[in-house]
């Protein structure tokens, strides 16, 4: 994943005009943005408006003959418009934030299902989760609050200093002088600050990494005493997010404090000058006061437009990371036309010619010059040594990546040229490690074909050797199996797999060391049970422990990403070789001879 962090540091410009991405989202929401709009609108018209009914009670209200009470009901009436106007502003944008908020967070979510496994290699996935959670959420910020609140200060502010031109031009003139001392040290420590936030979510994003990585994998935590360890560097991350942030908001605070004192300062030597100007008889106490009034709902606009515009450069930081990953594109795509595979599917397989590296080792080739032909029905085992490239023939086979060299067909039909969703539709995989999702038992194993009925699930279960200790949960089949199956044992976990792939029922079956973590009883169990799965599908798979290949129409022997031999058990033995050094180790049979003992380290 192209990191933003190591970009150079964005303009503050840049900053603001990343948030145009936000432009699509708001698009489909026109009323509601129109709404909004017209509420800002009336409530802004309401508070400038403030002011003149302010004049008027002082000027006429207080005069001889004044009628002081219909001049406090049109305040009255001002003030109960401003209400309802901001109430409805603050009810129509935060709705508009939520729902460009859950747009943003669903095509983000979607964009980022349909991205490769190349792109998942290079990523942590608890970053993905930060950038999904508190990248969006400084969008709902923006669009929510700081939008809003610009948006209105910038109409207060403009229409503050026509009102000001227009109660008393003199007074106006000498206010001018002190906008340009304002504005001078928000242009100065706005890099500041944006520099400041920006580290600050880089930290966040760290932190909350560094969190995800430990709770996935609090089982080693906790298998090797680590908790104190894992707290520290969580700390750790901590005081350094806290740290940045403690940074971020002495230059936010330091900020607004030098723009107000400034403009108040400004404001207090303007309202001396028409205090003169009263005591003088050239302007009347109604004029002043709704100047003062003016000035003051100015320089407070200004106060939160300087708040604000370090809250927007934020959200417009999140926004350039969140662009970053819009802006990442799938290598393994469907073609245009994508062609229709045939039904039914015989599952004839050919691997011709593969030479495959892994995008982040490019030099060191996972396969080079594989070769294989599976006939439909048949049953192939890989064995051979850890790296030897087993589990990469699944992964090109699956299609989560593409050969340099060579090519792989499906019934004579080139990888490239059919859709990967339709690709992986009619294979069936069980992995080595299993993901049980935090879903009931019957939920997970119906993952395998999510229109199948409650019977059809029981009887995967059953033929999985699953079902009888399904029952035995509390909840039977609604059980809740916690996140990554955490309330069952690694080979009920490995059953569960296995009773997911029978429900799917495809012609293509992948077997990654499928029975690796069952004890003798409950693999010859699962054995008899592949049996019949295997039976008129073509299957892949890949075992350490010889015991599950036995019966495999043929097997292929791998090395350095070399097919070195292939056979039967029987014809692998009589031959020597790696094979047979594996079978020494395993089972206990003599090598033959002339056998090289260079099986070191075969799991």
């Amino acid at each position: 994943m192209s990191d933003p962090s190591a970009d150079p540091k964005p303009t503050p410009r840049q900053s603001v005009d990343s948030l145009r991405g936000l432009l699509p989202f708001l698009a489909p929401h026109r009323r509601l943005l129109a709404a909004w709009l017209a509420a800002l609108a009336l409530s802004s018209t309401a508070t400038l408006s403030l002011p003149v009914a302010v004049r008027h009670m002082i000027d006429q209200g207080f005069s001889a003959g004044g009628d002081i009470d219909r001049w406090f009901l049109l305040m009255f009436a001002v003030a109960l418009l401003l209400g309802v106007a901001t109430a409805l502003r603050f009810y129509f944008v935060s709705l508009l934030a939520e729902r460009v908020l859950a747009d943003l967070r669903g095509r983000l979510y979607r964009h980022l299902l349909a991205l490769d496994q190349a792109f998942y290699d290079r990523s942590r996935s608890a970053e993905l989760v930060s950038r999904l959670a508190a990248d969006t959420e400084l969008v709902r910020s923006v669009v929510g609050s700081s939008m809003s609140v610009a948006l209105r200060s910038v109409v207060i502010v403009i229409g503050s200093v026509v009102m000001l031109v227009v109660t008393s031009p003199t007074l106006a003139g000498l206010a001018v002088v002190g906008i340009p001392l304002a504005v001078l040290p928000i242009a100065l420590g706005g890099r500041r600050v944006r520099k400041a936030s920006e580290a600050t979510q880089d930290r966040v994003a760290e932190a909350n990494a560094r969190a995800g990585e430990t709770l996935g994998a609090m089982h080693t935590v906790q298998s090797y005493a680590r908790a104190a360890y894992e707290a520290g560097r969580f700390d750790a991350a901590l005081r350094a997010t806290l740290g940045a942030a403690t940074r971020r908001i002495r230059l936010q605070a330091l900020l607004t404090a030098v723009a107000i004192v400034l403009f108040f300062g400004a404001i207090v030597l303007v309202l001396w000058s028409g205090a003169q100007a009263v005591i003088d008889g050239r302007m009347s106490a109604g004029t002043l006061g709704q100047f003062m009034l003016y000035a003051l709902i100015g320089a407070g606009s200004v106060g939160a437009l300087a708040e604000v515009w370090s809250e927007v450069q934020r959200a417009g930081g999140g926004m350039r990371r969140i662009a970053a990953l819009f802006a990442e594109r799938a290598r393994v795509v469907a073609p245009a036309l994508p062609r229709p595979l045939p039904r039914p599917l015989r599952g004839a397989i050919r691997f011709e010619g593969l030479r495959f590296a892994y995008p982040s080792r490019p030099e060191q080739p996972a396969l080079d010059g594989f070769d294989l032909e599976l006939r439909p029905g048949e049953t192939v085992a890989l064995v051979g040594p850890s790296g030897a490239g087993k589990s990469t023939v699944l992964q090109l086979l699956l299609r989560f990546h593409d050969p340099q060299q060579g090519r792989i067909t499906l019934d004579g039909i080139d990888l490239r040229e059919l859709d990967p969703e339709a690709l992986r539709e009619v294979i069936a995989l069980v992995p080595q490690d299993p993901m049980i999702f935090a879903a009931s038992a019957a939920e997970n194993i119906r993952y395998g074909r999510l229109q199948a009925s409650d019977a059809e699930v029981a009887v995967a279960a059953r033929l999985a050797e699953a079902d009888e200790f399904i029952r035995a949960l509390p909840q039977g089949y609604a059980s809740e199996l916690g996140e990554r199956g955490a309330r069952l044992s690694g080979g009920q976990q490995q059953r569960i797999a296995i009773a997911r792939a029978l429900l799917k029922d495809a012609p293509v079956l992948l077997l990654d060391e499928a029975t690796s973590a069952l004890d003798a009883q409950s693999e010859h169990l699962i054995q008899q049970a592949l049996e019949k799965l295997l039976r008129g599908r073509t299957t892949l798979v890949i075992a350490h422990r010889l015991a599950t290949v036995l019966k495999a129409d043929r097997i292929v022997v791998l090395d350095g990403g070399r097919i070195v031999d292939a056979g039967t058990h029987a014809e692998l033995l009589a031959k020597g070789g790696l094979y047979a050094e594996l079978a020494r180790l395993q089972f206990g049979v003599a090598p033959a001879p002339g056998t090289s003992a260079t099986l070191a380290a075969i799991s």
